[in-house]
Order: C-alpha cells, then structure tokens, then sequence
C-alpha cells in the first residue's frame, strides 16, 4: 500500500486530477513514509523544511531527509547535504555537506553531482580541486542540469580545471541558456559582446542582456545599459540607459553608479544635475570603483 500512499500523495502535491492540497498531500506522505517507502520520506521532508501542508519544522525535515538517505535515497541524499552546507534542522557542518552530495552523486543524481563539483571548486567540506569540480559539472550538464552548464562554461572560459576553450564556454552556455538559466543569458551575452569564440556581434549581446536583466540578473541590467548609452546591438537611446544604469546601481553596481554618476554630469538621458552626478560618484567609489575618483 505505501507505492499507493506515495502516488496519493504526489497527486495531491502537484495537483494531478485532483485540486492541489498539501495537507492531504502531507498526509499521504506520512502513511508511505512510516512504512520506509524513502521517496515517501523525502517528499515529507520537503514539506516539513517549507511547511507545505504541516507547520514548518526544520529539524524534522532533516530527520526525514536523514532516514531515507540512510536507505539509499539520492534525492533525500542530496537534500541532507544541503541541509548540512546550510544549517538547515542540523548544525552547519561541510564535510556532512560534502560527503552526502558525494553519496547522492555516485548514484548519478545531477543535483548531487553540481552540488559535489560546486564543493570541489570552491573548497567545502573538500580539498579545493577544480579538475574535480569540472569531472562533477560535466556529469551534471550532460544529464541536462542547467546550473551545471553554467558552470561548466564558466570552467572553459577562465580555465578552471580545465584548458580554456571559448567554443566550449559558449555551447554550455547556450545549452544553459535554453534551459532559461539567467546567468547562462548573461554570460552567453558577454561572450558575444567580447567575441568570446568568433566575431563580436553586438546585437545578439544586446538580446541576451535583455533576457537576463527581464529575469533580474542585475549585472545585465549594467550592459544592456552600457548598450543603449554606445549605441552597440540597439538604437542608441540615452534614457534607456540611465533606466538600466539606475536599476543597477540601486543594487549597488558600482560601474552602473559611476556611469550614471557622468550621465548626470553630461545631461545624457538626463537632465544635467552636478548634485546627483557627485552623490553617484561617492556611491561608486565607496563599493570600490576607483574610476569614480576621477569623474
């Protein structure tokens, strides 16, 4: 009866033929999970770390988390080491973190397989090892993680662990990108903006900004205002920019500050105020552009 239990539950969770409940899903959940079924006992973890259906108890949620990755259950595997890397119903602790991505990993699980990589390249509950980081990042994007392509273009781009090849960077990044990663869409746009693996090609950069920023990448929000004020892959548009350049700087952006701190000083987009363009200016050198000394 626990498989029943667990589909029960699952209909109820993502609301197949039935109206979403995540009490009765929670519920369900239960009824599988106390009869060792671990997909069971991951799902109730998840509801008890987000408090879907059940009032919201972390330490409860690794519990769950804990007795199915003890039965081998990768997700839930996956789960406690997030659990452990975060604090998250358990103390902090990155080797816990790193050990039971790394049982989540071998069971070919793509989260456990980034999250391991993501350890090996920056050094969590692991030697730092960027080879390693790459070995984990390719395993994950080829099972189609778009996280993981990412990062994986990342590694080719900067050669991290791995010899630097811009063709590569750019394809993990379009593949990234088609899975709608923003930082996929920003990166792809630098590259293309740079000529990263053939010839610069501004209005393509241009576009890819534009997908980042609508997604809220706000170092987009810098360059598709850095296009608009050049006049690079867009009609050249003053008063676009300044809107780019602000909703960057009130992020605190310091190139974005600094270039809406001359806007303001030129009257370009803008009416010319010396006033904001000096507060711009002392915004951007305090986050540490030293160009902004020399305005």
């Amino acid at each position: 009866h626990a498989e029943a239990q667990l589909t029960l539950g699952e209909r109820y969770y993502y609301g197949f033929g039935v109206e979403e409940d995540n009490v009765q899903a929670a519920h369900w959940f239960r009824q599988a999970a106390e009869q060792d079924n671990t997909q069971a006992q991951w799902h109730l973890g998840v509801c008890y770390e987000n408090g879907y259906g059940v009032e919201k108890d972390e330490t409860q949620a690794a519990q769950w988390y804990r007795q199915a990755a003890r039965l081998g259950e990768s997700l839930a595997q996956h789960s406690l080491g997030e659990c452990y890397e975060n604090g998250i119903g358990v103390k902090k602790d990155a080797d816990q973190a790193a050990q039971w991505y790394r049982k989540s990993a071998e069971q070919d699980s793509s989260f456990g397989q980034y999250d391991l990589g993501r350890c090996y390249a920056n050094g969590i509950g692991v030697e730092r090892d960027l080879a390693q980081a790459v070995h984990w990042y390719q395993k994950a994007a080829e099972q189609g993680l778009d996280e993981a392509q990412n990062n994986l273009g990342l590694c080719y781009e900067y050669g991290r662990g791995v010899e630097q090849d811009f063709t590569q960077a750019v394809q993990w990044y379009r593949k990234a990108a088609e899975l709608y990663n923003e930082n996929a869409y920003y990166w792809s746009g630098l590259c293309s903006y740079f000529g990263r693996d053939a010839e610069q090609d501004y209005a393509q950069a241009a576009e890819w900004f534009r997908k980042a920023a609508e997604l809220g990448d706000w170092y987009a929000y810098y360059w598709l205002g850095t296009c608009y004020d050049s006049g690079r892959g867009v009609e050249q548009d003053y008063a676009q920019a300044v809107e780019w350049y602000r909703k960057a700087a009130e992020l605190g952006d310091e190139y974005a500050c600094y270039r809406l701190g001359t806007c303001y000083l030129q009257g370009r987009g803008v009416k010319k105020d010396l006033t904001q363009a000096v507060k711009c200016f002392r915004e951007a050198a305090e986050l540490g552009d030293e160009n902004a000394y020399y305005p």
